[in-house]
């Protein structure tokens, strides 16, 4: 199993590589101070499971583990974090984490979830997974299929500026992406939001409460 880790902490990058270096069933680990250095290294293609420090600076981390799963669905996203905030864990979960572990988790429960995450699993620490059920019941019950609420924060950033009028090279110049990149975010919006136009999905988004 090849593990990438995305963290900006050097002494804890250190004890991570020491624990995973050492287990058995772990091939490789690749190491990243931050989500640019990640993806200028070519060898992010090979990763298994990658582990997102959700208390990178700003919204880093969601963006990373959307990039992640848009372009390489075969990586799977494990977040972890110092603090249980459920909106960051809910966010990191719609953009395509499949688990999240609290960085005061023991080496064992650590281990365990990089090996369950790369079987299928879906790996989370009890107080997270209690305060995402909570914030999941908060969700507004509408008509709108129940996929829209699994909007990313990007996707439903690009649908906000489409809303205000601004075309996709507007967004793509504001947000530092390509037209190209716009232009997916929005294809999985209308998969999701089963819109078939720039209106529908926009109403739709509206009706789920997003917008």
């Amino acid at each position: 199993m090849h593990i990438g880790v995305v963290e900006d902490d050097q002494a804890r990058l250190g004890n991570l590589r020491f624990l995973l270096e050492n287990e058995p069933g772990i091939g490789s680990v690749d190491l990243f101070r931050s989500a640019e250095k990640l993806k200028a290294c070519k060898p992010w293609r090979n990763l298994d499971v990658l582990l997102v420090d959700l208390n990178l600076p700003g919204a880093v981390a969601v963006d990373l583990i959307a990039w992640m799963t848009a372009r390489h669905p075969g990586t799977n996203c494990l977040a972890y974090t110092v603090g249980a905030r459920p909106e960051a864990v809910f966010e990191a979960i719609r953009a395509g984490a499949c688990g999240c572990l609290l960085k005061g988790a023991g080496c064992r429960e650590m281990i365990d979830a990089l090996h369950e995450v790369r079987a299928g699993g879906a790996p989370m620490s009890p107080s997270i997974a209690r305060q995402v059920l909570q914030q999941f019941r908060r969700l507004p019950a509408s008509g709108a299929p129940a996929s829209a609420s699994w909007l990313s924060p990007r996707e439903l950033q690009i649908l906000q500026f489409l809303e205000r009028g601004e075309t996709y090279k507007e967004i793509a110049a504001r947000l530092s992406l390509s037209v190209h990149t716009v232009n997916s975010h929005l294809k999985h919006s209308y998969e999701k939001l089963h819109a078939r136009s720039r209106g529908e999905a926009i109403n739709l988004a509206r009706q789920q409460g997003w917008l």
